[in-house]
Protein backbone atom coordinates (compact mmCIF):
# COMPACT_ATOMS: atom_id res chain seq x y z
CA UNK A 1 0.00 0.00 0.00
CA UNK A 2 1.50 2.77 -0.91
CA UNK A 3 2.34 5.63 1.96
CA UNK A 4 2.85 8.84 0.50
CA UNK A 5 0.17 10.82 -0.25
CA UNK A 6 -1.81 11.87 -3.47
CA UNK A 7 -0.53 15.39 -4.75
CA UNK A 8 -3.72 16.87 -3.93
CA UNK A 9 -3.38 16.12 -0.12
CA UNK A 10 0.25 17.22 0.30
CA UNK A 11 -0.61 20.44 -1.33
CA UNK A 12 -3.65 20.72 0.78
CA UNK A 13 -1.24 19.64 3.48
CA UNK A 14 1.35 22.79 2.91
CA UNK A 15 -1.64 25.27 2.87
CA UNK A 16 -2.91 24.99 6.04
CA UNK A 17 0.98 24.15 7.44
CA UNK A 18 1.19 27.82 8.18
CA UNK A 19 -1.60 28.48 10.12
CA UNK A 20 -1.04 25.02 12.17
CA UNK A 21 2.50 26.01 13.00
CA UNK A 22 1.37 29.27 14.29
CA UNK A 23 -1.71 27.48 16.43
CA UNK A 24 0.61 24.64 17.65
CA UNK A 25 3.31 26.87 18.17
CA UNK A 26 1.04 29.66 20.59
CA UNK A 27 -0.15 26.11 22.65
CA UNK A 28 2.89 25.13 23.05
CA UNK A 29 4.20 28.41 24.63
CA UNK A 30 1.19 29.03 26.50
CA UNK A 31 0.82 25.16 28.15
CA UNK A 32 -0.58 25.10 31.49
CA UNK A 33 -0.71 21.68 31.81
CA UNK A 34 1.99 21.02 34.67
CA UNK A 35 5.04 18.75 33.18
CA UNK A 36 6.63 16.94 35.63
CA UNK A 37 10.06 15.89 33.75
CA UNK A 38 12.94 13.88 34.28
CA UNK A 39 16.22 12.38 32.75
CA UNK A 40 17.98 9.56 34.02
CA UNK A 41 20.41 7.07 33.16
CA UNK A 42 19.26 3.66 32.48
CA UNK A 43 20.78 0.17 31.15
CA UNK A 44 20.03 -2.19 28.16
CA UNK A 45 19.01 -4.84 30.73
CA UNK A 46 16.10 -2.85 32.22
CA UNK A 47 15.38 -0.33 29.28
CA UNK A 48 15.44 -2.65 25.91
CA UNK A 49 11.84 -3.11 23.97
CA UNK A 50 9.67 -5.94 24.26
CA UNK A 51 10.10 -8.71 21.71
CA UNK A 52 8.00 -8.10 18.72
CA UNK A 53 5.57 -11.09 19.28
CA UNK A 54 5.42 -14.55 16.61
CA UNK A 55 4.27 -14.05 13.69
CA UNK A 56 4.72 -10.42 13.34
CA UNK A 57 5.70 -8.95 9.54
CA UNK A 58 9.42 -7.87 10.13
CA UNK A 59 9.26 -6.76 6.77
CA UNK A 60 11.01 -2.93 6.76
CA UNK A 61 11.02 -3.06 10.84
CA UNK A 62 12.88 -0.77 11.99
CA UNK A 63 13.96 -1.73 15.60
CA UNK A 64 16.37 -0.05 17.60
CA UNK A 65 19.70 -2.00 16.53
CA UNK A 66 18.77 -0.30 13.10
CA UNK A 67 19.23 3.27 14.56
CA UNK A 68 21.85 5.82 15.75
CA UNK A 69 23.01 7.70 19.03
CA UNK A 70 21.21 6.58 22.44
CA UNK A 71 18.36 4.79 23.35
CA UNK A 72 15.71 6.03 24.68
CA UNK A 73 13.15 4.85 27.07
CA UNK A 74 10.08 6.98 27.54
CA UNK A 75 6.71 7.15 29.55
CA UNK A 76 4.08 9.79 29.56
CA UNK A 77 1.85 8.99 32.44
CA UNK A 78 -2.12 10.65 32.53
CA UNK A 79 -4.12 10.62 35.54
CA UNK A 80 -7.77 11.17 34.76
CA UNK A 81 -9.88 12.01 37.56
CA UNK A 82 -13.56 10.86 37.46
CA UNK A 83 -14.17 9.50 33.68
CA UNK A 84 -16.86 8.74 31.76
CA UNK A 85 -15.94 5.46 29.87
CA UNK A 86 -13.40 2.59 31.36
CA UNK A 87 -9.76 1.77 29.77
CA UNK A 88 -11.19 -1.02 27.70
CA UNK A 89 -13.51 1.73 26.22
CA UNK A 90 -11.89 4.38 25.84
CA UNK A 91 -8.73 2.09 24.07
CA UNK A 92 -11.23 0.78 21.77
CA UNK A 93 -12.63 4.67 20.95
CA UNK A 94 -9.21 5.67 20.13
CA UNK A 95 -7.80 2.80 18.18
CA UNK A 96 -10.75 3.01 15.75
CA UNK A 97 -10.20 7.00 15.23
CA UNK A 98 -6.07 7.79 16.24
CA UNK A 99 -7.01 11.70 15.10
CA UNK A 100 -9.80 11.77 17.94
CA UNK A 101 -6.61 12.24 19.99
CA UNK A 102 -4.09 13.56 18.01
CA UNK A 103 -3.13 17.19 17.28
CA UNK A 104 -4.47 17.71 14.29
CA UNK A 105 -4.01 20.80 13.65
CA UNK A 106 0.25 20.24 12.87
CA UNK A 107 -0.32 16.14 12.74
CA UNK A 108 -2.50 13.16 11.43
CA UNK A 109 -2.80 9.42 11.43
CA UNK A 110 -3.52 8.12 7.73
CA UNK A 111 -4.56 4.62 7.99
CA UNK A 112 -2.26 3.16 4.81
CA UNK A 113 -3.39 -0.67 5.47
CA UNK A 114 -6.36 -2.61 7.57
CA UNK A 115 -9.93 -1.97 7.64
CA UNK A 116 -10.94 2.10 8.57
CA UNK A 117 -12.52 1.47 11.83
CA UNK A 118 -11.20 -1.33 13.62
CA UNK A 119 -7.31 -1.92 14.43
CA UNK A 120 -5.90 -5.42 14.14
CA UNK A 121 -2.18 -6.64 14.57
CA UNK A 122 -0.34 -5.43 10.94
CA UNK A 123 -2.15 -2.84 10.27
CA UNK A 124 -0.20 0.16 8.74
CA UNK A 125 -0.38 3.81 9.51
CA UNK A 126 1.62 6.47 8.56
CA UNK A 127 1.83 10.35 11.23
CA UNK A 128 1.49 13.04 8.25
CA UNK A 129 3.08 16.08 9.67
CA UNK A 130 4.18 19.14 8.13
CA UNK A 131 7.58 19.36 6.30
CA UNK A 132 9.51 15.92 5.99
CA UNK A 133 8.56 14.52 9.14
CA UNK A 134 6.15 10.89 8.22
CA UNK A 135 6.36 9.04 10.08
CA UNK A 136 4.91 5.06 8.97
CA UNK A 137 4.54 2.43 12.04
CA UNK A 138 2.70 -1.16 11.80
CA UNK A 139 0.75 -2.45 14.50
CA UNK A 140 2.38 -5.74 16.07
CA UNK A 141 0.44 -6.31 19.41
CA UNK A 142 -3.18 -5.46 20.09
CA UNK A 143 -5.10 -6.53 23.48
CA UNK A 144 -8.56 -4.58 25.08
CA UNK A 145 -6.68 -2.30 27.12
CA UNK A 146 -3.14 -1.40 25.00
CA UNK A 147 -1.65 -1.57 21.72
CA UNK A 148 1.49 -1.28 20.45
CA UNK A 149 3.50 0.24 17.31
CA UNK A 150 6.96 -0.80 15.23
CA UNK A 151 8.20 1.91 13.61
CA UNK A 152 9.02 1.71 9.78
CA UNK A 153 11.65 2.64 7.17
CA UNK A 154 11.72 6.42 6.52
CA UNK A 155 10.27 6.82 10.64
CA UNK A 156 12.54 9.37 12.29
CA UNK A 157 12.77 6.80 15.06
CA UNK A 158 13.96 3.13 14.87
CA UNK A 159 11.93 1.14 17.62
CA UNK A 160 8.27 0.77 19.22
CA UNK A 161 5.67 2.32 21.12
CA UNK A 162 2.79 1.07 23.28
CA UNK A 163 -0.06 2.74 24.20
CA UNK A 164 -2.29 1.21 27.29
CA UNK A 165 -4.70 2.56 29.77
CA UNK A 166 -6.07 0.85 32.98
CA UNK A 167 -8.67 0.92 35.48
CA UNK A 168 -7.10 2.32 39.14
CA UNK A 169 -9.81 3.30 42.19
CA UNK A 170 -12.47 5.43 39.64
CA UNK A 171 -9.22 7.39 37.99
CA UNK A 172 -8.15 6.33 34.36
CA UNK A 173 -4.50 5.77 34.06
CA UNK A 174 -3.25 6.32 30.58
CA UNK A 175 0.40 5.57 29.52
CA UNK A 176 2.69 6.32 26.66
CA UNK A 177 5.88 4.30 26.32
CA UNK A 178 8.24 3.91 23.83
CA UNK A 179 11.54 2.48 23.57
CA UNK A 180 13.82 4.12 20.90
CA UNK A 181 16.83 5.11 18.80
CA UNK A 182 17.00 8.40 16.03
CA UNK A 183 16.60 6.54 12.80
CA UNK A 184 19.67 8.06 11.25
CA UNK A 185 22.40 10.14 11.59
CA UNK A 186 20.68 12.66 10.77
CA UNK A 187 17.63 12.43 13.18
CA UNK A 188 20.05 11.90 15.72
CA UNK A 189 21.44 15.58 14.89
CA UNK A 190 18.41 17.03 15.08
CA UNK A 191 17.09 15.44 18.16
CA UNK A 192 20.16 15.48 20.54
CA UNK A 193 21.75 18.68 19.11
CA UNK A 194 19.15 20.85 17.52
CA UNK A 195 16.72 19.85 19.88
CA UNK A 196 13.83 20.16 17.15
CA UNK A 197 12.64 16.55 17.29
CA UNK A 198 12.74 16.09 20.87
CA UNK A 199 10.39 19.24 21.36
CA UNK A 200 7.96 18.54 18.86
CA UNK A 201 7.73 14.86 19.64
CA UNK A 202 7.35 16.17 23.22
CA UNK A 203 4.50 18.52 22.39
CA UNK A 204 2.79 15.90 20.48
CA UNK A 205 2.39 13.35 23.07
CA UNK A 206 1.43 15.64 25.57
CA UNK A 207 -1.37 17.43 23.70
CA UNK A 208 -2.16 13.81 22.97
CA UNK A 209 -2.64 12.84 26.70
CA UNK A 210 -4.37 16.03 27.41
CA UNK A 211 -7.16 15.16 24.20
CA UNK A 212 -7.50 12.30 25.98
CA UNK A 213 -8.59 12.83 28.97
CA UNK A 214 -11.15 15.03 27.49
CA UNK A 215 -12.17 12.50 24.85
CA UNK A 216 -12.79 10.50 28.58
CA UNK A 217 -14.79 13.09 30.21
CA UNK A 218 -12.60 13.38 32.95
CA UNK A 219 -9.99 15.49 34.39
CA UNK A 220 -5.87 15.63 34.36
CA UNK A 221 -5.11 15.28 37.91
CA UNK A 222 -1.59 16.23 38.75
CA UNK A 223 -0.43 17.18 36.01
CA UNK A 224 1.99 14.81 33.79
CA UNK A 225 4.54 12.65 34.04
CA UNK A 226 7.93 12.57 31.87
CA UNK A 227 10.43 10.03 32.37
CA UNK A 228 13.34 9.65 30.11
CA UNK A 229 15.97 6.99 30.82
CA UNK A 230 19.23 7.09 28.26
CA UNK A 231 21.07 4.42 27.26
CA UNK A 232 24.74 4.54 25.50
CA UNK A 233 24.59 1.79 22.73
CA UNK A 234 27.56 1.20 21.58
CA UNK A 235 27.90 0.93 17.90
CA UNK A 236 29.55 -1.77 15.74
CA UNK A 237 30.31 0.76 13.00
CA UNK A 238 32.14 2.93 14.85
CA UNK A 239 36.51 3.31 14.62
CA UNK A 240 37.95 -0.02 15.13
CA UNK A 241 35.25 -1.74 13.29
CA UNK A 242 36.47 -3.96 10.71
CA UNK A 243 38.18 -2.52 7.67
CA UNK A 244 36.40 -4.47 5.14
CA UNK A 245 32.97 -4.72 5.98
CA UNK A 246 30.74 -5.76 8.39
CA UNK A 247 30.71 -9.85 9.34
CA UNK A 248 27.36 -11.80 7.77
CA UNK A 249 26.78 -13.05 11.83
CA UNK A 250 25.73 -9.24 12.47
CA UNK A 251 21.98 -10.27 13.50
CA UNK A 252 21.03 -6.60 12.01
CA UNK A 253 22.78 -7.08 8.44
CA UNK A 254 21.34 -10.57 8.18
CA UNK A 255 17.51 -9.75 9.09
CA UNK A 256 18.12 -6.77 6.29
CA UNK A 257 19.54 -8.84 4.09
CA UNK A 258 17.46 -11.92 4.44
CA UNK A 259 14.29 -9.62 4.00
CA UNK A 260 15.38 -8.58 0.65
CA UNK A 261 14.49 -12.21 -0.38
CA UNK A 262 10.84 -11.20 -1.13
CA UNK A 263 11.64 -7.33 -2.67
CA UNK A 264 10.70 -6.53 -6.30
CA UNK A 265 13.42 -4.72 -8.41
CA UNK A 266 11.93 -0.42 -8.59
CA UNK A 267 11.56 -0.34 -12.38
CA UNK A 268 11.21 -2.16 -15.23
CA UNK A 269 14.14 -3.86 -16.43
CA UNK A 270 15.12 -3.97 -20.37
CA UNK A 271 17.91 -4.35 -22.77
CA UNK A 272 20.31 -1.90 -21.76
CA UNK A 273 20.05 0.24 -25.50
CA UNK A 274 16.85 1.28 -23.91
CA UNK A 275 18.34 3.05 -21.24
CA UNK A 276 19.75 6.25 -22.65
CA UNK A 277 20.25 9.98 -21.42
CA UNK A 278 18.08 10.97 -23.95
CA UNK A 279 14.87 8.93 -22.61
CA UNK A 280 16.02 10.36 -19.13
CA UNK A 281 18.70 8.63 -17.28
CA UNK A 282 22.22 9.14 -15.93
CA UNK A 283 24.47 7.18 -18.23
CA UNK A 284 28.26 6.53 -16.85
CA UNK A 285 30.58 4.31 -18.24
CA UNK A 286 34.36 4.04 -17.15
CA UNK A 287 37.63 2.64 -18.23
CA UNK A 288 40.70 1.32 -15.94
CA UNK A 289 43.65 -0.02 -17.58
CA UNK A 290 44.94 -2.97 -15.42
CA UNK A 291 48.22 -4.41 -15.49
CA UNK A 292 48.77 -6.16 -18.98
CA UNK A 293 49.08 -10.13 -19.98
CA UNK A 294 50.74 -11.65 -22.88
CA UNK A 295 48.44 -12.19 -25.80
CA UNK A 296 46.25 -14.94 -26.47
CA UNK A 297 43.70 -16.74 -23.48
CA UNK A 298 43.79 -15.29 -20.11
CA UNK A 299 46.93 -16.73 -18.08
CA UNK A 300 46.85 -18.94 -15.05
CA UNK A 301 47.15 -16.79 -11.76
CA UNK A 302 47.43 -13.45 -14.16
CA UNK A 303 46.05 -10.00 -14.05
CA UNK A 304 42.74 -11.17 -15.49
CA UNK A 305 42.37 -13.90 -13.12
CA UNK A 306 43.08 -11.73 -9.95
CA UNK A 307 40.97 -9.16 -11.32
CA UNK A 308 38.16 -11.64 -11.81
CA UNK A 309 38.36 -13.01 -8.03
CA UNK A 310 38.24 -9.14 -6.54
CA UNK A 311 35.14 -8.35 -9.11
CA UNK A 312 33.20 -11.90 -7.67
CA UNK A 313 33.98 -10.92 -4.09
CA UNK A 314 33.01 -6.98 -4.38
CA UNK A 315 36.54 -6.38 -3.27
CA UNK A 316 37.24 -3.14 -5.28
CA UNK A 317 34.79 -1.24 -3.98
CA UNK A 318 35.99 0.98 -1.33
CA UNK A 319 35.04 0.18 2.74
CA UNK A 320 34.99 3.43 3.52
CA UNK A 321 32.46 4.94 0.64
CA UNK A 322 30.12 1.25 0.68
CA UNK A 323 29.74 -1.93 2.78
CA UNK A 324 28.05 -4.92 0.63
CA UNK A 325 26.84 -7.76 3.03
CA UNK A 326 25.77 -11.15 1.25
CA UNK A 327 25.67 -14.55 1.54
CA UNK A 328 29.19 -15.94 0.71
CA UNK A 329 28.05 -19.40 -0.69
CA UNK A 330 25.82 -18.80 -2.87
CA UNK A 331 25.48 -18.37 -6.80
CA UNK A 332 26.63 -14.93 -7.87
CA UNK A 333 23.35 -14.74 -10.46
CA UNK A 334 20.61 -13.82 -8.28
CA UNK A 335 22.69 -13.09 -5.22
CA UNK A 336 21.10 -10.31 -2.83
CA UNK A 337 23.40 -7.76 -1.68
CA UNK A 338 22.48 -5.16 1.07
CA UNK A 339 24.32 -2.45 0.64
CA UNK A 340 25.64 0.11 2.81
CA UNK A 341 26.84 3.55 2.16
CA UNK A 342 28.51 5.78 3.90
CA UNK A 343 28.56 9.90 4.00
CA UNK A 344 29.74 12.33 6.78
CA UNK A 345 29.12 9.72 9.03
CA UNK A 346 25.56 8.83 8.08
CA UNK A 347 25.02 5.33 6.80
CA UNK A 348 22.44 4.14 4.55
CA UNK A 349 20.94 1.03 3.25
CA UNK A 350 20.50 -0.01 -0.31
CA UNK A 351 19.26 -3.60 -1.67
CA UNK A 352 20.48 -4.80 -5.00
CA UNK A 353 20.12 -8.18 -6.96
CA UNK A 354 23.19 -9.52 -9.22
CA UNK A 355 22.13 -10.55 -12.57
CA UNK A 356 23.81 -10.68 -16.07
CA UNK A 357 26.79 -13.16 -14.65
CA UNK A 358 28.90 -13.57 -18.68
CA UNK A 359 32.07 -15.54 -19.16
CA UNK A 360 32.49 -14.97 -22.81
CA UNK A 361 34.50 -14.02 -25.65
CA UNK A 362 33.55 -10.96 -28.01
CA UNK A 363 34.68 -8.78 -31.33
CA UNK A 364 34.75 -5.51 -30.45
CA UNK A 365 35.72 -3.12 -33.29
CA UNK A 366 36.76 -6.27 -34.89
CA UNK A 367 38.99 -7.63 -32.25
CA UNK A 368 38.75 -10.73 -30.19
CA UNK A 369 38.20 -9.75 -26.38
CA UNK A 370 37.82 -12.32 -23.55
CA UNK A 371 34.84 -10.50 -21.13
CA UNK A 372 33.71 -11.78 -17.21
CA UNK A 373 31.61 -9.89 -14.81
CA UNK A 374 27.87 -9.03 -13.76
CA UNK A 375 25.60 -6.71 -12.99
CA UNK A 376 23.21 -5.48 -9.99
CA UNK A 377 20.04 -3.53 -10.37
CA UNK A 378 18.23 -1.75 -7.60
CA UNK A 379 15.56 -3.40 -5.22
CA UNK A 380 12.22 -1.87 -3.78
CA UNK A 381 13.17 0.92 -1.30
CA UNK A 382 16.42 2.19 -3.28
CA UNK A 383 17.03 6.06 -3.39
CA UNK A 384 17.81 5.29 -6.95
CA UNK A 385 16.88 3.15 -9.83
CA UNK A 386 18.63 1.52 -12.86
CA UNK A 387 21.34 -1.00 -12.91
CA UNK A 388 25.55 -1.10 -12.54
CA UNK A 389 28.07 -3.24 -14.68
CA UNK A 390 31.19 -4.36 -13.61
CA UNK A 391 33.45 -6.39 -16.39
CA UNK A 392 36.74 -7.19 -16.13
CA UNK A 393 38.03 -6.88 -20.20
CA UNK A 394 41.47 -8.92 -21.56
CA UNK A 395 42.09 -7.61 -25.34
CA UNK A 396 43.32 -11.05 -27.57
CA UNK A 397 45.74 -10.03 -29.91
CA UNK A 398 47.60 -7.23 -27.15
CA UNK A 399 47.40 -8.97 -24.16
CA UNK A 400 45.76 -5.75 -22.39
CA UNK A 401 43.85 -6.29 -19.60
CA UNK A 402 40.65 -3.03 -18.26
CA UNK A 403 38.23 -2.63 -15.21
CA UNK A 404 34.73 -1.54 -17.25
CA UNK A 405 32.01 -0.17 -15.12
CA UNK A 406 28.85 1.67 -16.50
CA UNK A 407 25.55 2.17 -15.12
CA UNK A 408 22.53 4.17 -16.44
CA UNK A 409 20.05 5.33 -12.87
CA UNK A 410 17.65 7.91 -12.20
CA UNK A 411 16.22 8.87 -8.94
CA UNK A 412 13.51 7.02 -7.09
CA UNK A 413 10.74 8.35 -4.98
CA UNK A 414 11.99 5.96 -2.26
CA UNK A 415 13.31 7.39 1.75
CA UNK A 416 12.39 10.34 3.87
CA UNK A 417 11.95 13.49 2.08
CA UNK A 418 15.10 15.16 3.83
CA UNK A 419 17.31 11.98 2.04
CA UNK A 420 15.92 12.85 -1.29
CA UNK A 421 16.60 16.13 -0.78
CA UNK A 422 20.24 15.07 -0.09
CA UNK A 423 20.61 12.03 -2.63
CA UNK A 424 19.68 15.60 -5.18
CA UNK A 425 22.23 17.49 -3.76
CA UNK A 426 25.09 15.02 -2.94
CA UNK A 427 24.23 12.26 -4.84
CA UNK A 428 25.77 12.90 -8.70
CA UNK A 429 28.84 14.01 -6.42
CA UNK A 430 28.82 10.08 -4.65
CA UNK A 431 28.31 8.63 -7.78
CA UNK A 432 31.44 9.98 -9.22
CA UNK A 433 33.79 9.40 -6.65
CA UNK A 434 32.47 5.53 -6.13
CA UNK A 435 33.49 4.53 -9.62
CA UNK A 436 36.58 6.62 -9.67
CA UNK A 437 37.68 5.02 -6.58
CA UNK A 438 36.56 1.47 -7.65
CA UNK A 439 38.94 1.67 -10.54
CA UNK A 440 41.88 2.82 -8.45
CA UNK A 441 41.22 0.10 -5.74
CA UNK A 442 40.98 -2.34 -8.61
CA UNK A 443 44.47 -1.22 -10.15
CA UNK A 444 46.01 -1.13 -6.89
CA UNK A 445 44.80 -4.68 -5.37
CA UNK A 446 45.31 -6.30 -8.80
CA UNK A 447 49.02 -5.16 -8.79
CA UNK A 448 49.34 -6.23 -5.00
CA UNK A 449 47.92 -9.42 -5.76
CA UNK A 450 50.41 -10.53 -8.86
CA UNK A 451 53.38 -9.10 -6.89
CA UNK A 452 52.12 -11.74 -4.05
CA UNK A 453 51.50 -14.39 -6.96
CA UNK A 454 54.51 -13.35 -8.83
CA UNK A 455 52.73 -13.82 -11.68
CA UNK A 456 53.60 -13.44 -15.51
CA UNK A 457 52.43 -9.97 -17.15
CA UNK A 458 53.66 -7.31 -19.16
CA UNK A 459 53.96 -4.50 -17.14
CA UNK A 460 53.43 -0.65 -18.09
CA UNK A 461 53.87 2.37 -15.71
CA UNK A 462 50.53 3.82 -16.50
CA UNK A 463 48.97 0.51 -15.17
CA UNK A 464 49.80 1.48 -11.66
CA UNK A 465 48.86 5.30 -12.13
CA UNK A 466 46.39 6.33 -14.62
CA UNK A 467 42.87 6.53 -12.60
CA UNK A 468 39.76 5.18 -14.41
CA UNK A 469 38.26 7.73 -16.63
CA UNK A 470 34.87 7.85 -18.16
CA UNK A 471 34.80 6.19 -21.81
CA UNK A 472 35.04 9.19 -24.53
CA UNK A 473 36.65 11.64 -22.70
Amino acid sequence: MPRRPSRSRRLATAAVWPAGVLFTSWNYLWRTTALHRREVEGSLAEDSPPELPDGVDTNEVQQPDDGAGPLFHRRYCARIARPRCSAAEIVDRIASDLDLVAPTEFARFNKVLGEKRHMRVGDEYVLRMPGPWDGPVRVVDVTPTSFRFVTLEGHLEAGQIEFRAADDDGDLLFTIESWARSGDRLSQIMYQTLHMAKEVQLHMWVSFLERIARVSGGRLTGGLDIETRRVEVDDEDSEGGSAEGRALGDERARRFLDELHDKQLNFEAGERDQFTAEKGWLVDDYCQPLPSEPPGPPVAGGSFEAARRLLRDYEFADPSIVRAVYHPDGPLDGRDMLLEARFYGLRFRFGVRVGGVVDEQREVDGRPVQVWGWHYRTLQGHLEMGQMDFEVWKWLDTGDVQFRTCRFSRHSRAGHPVVRLGVRLFGRGQQVRFARSACQRMARLTAAALAHDDAPTVPRAADQVEVGQPVGS
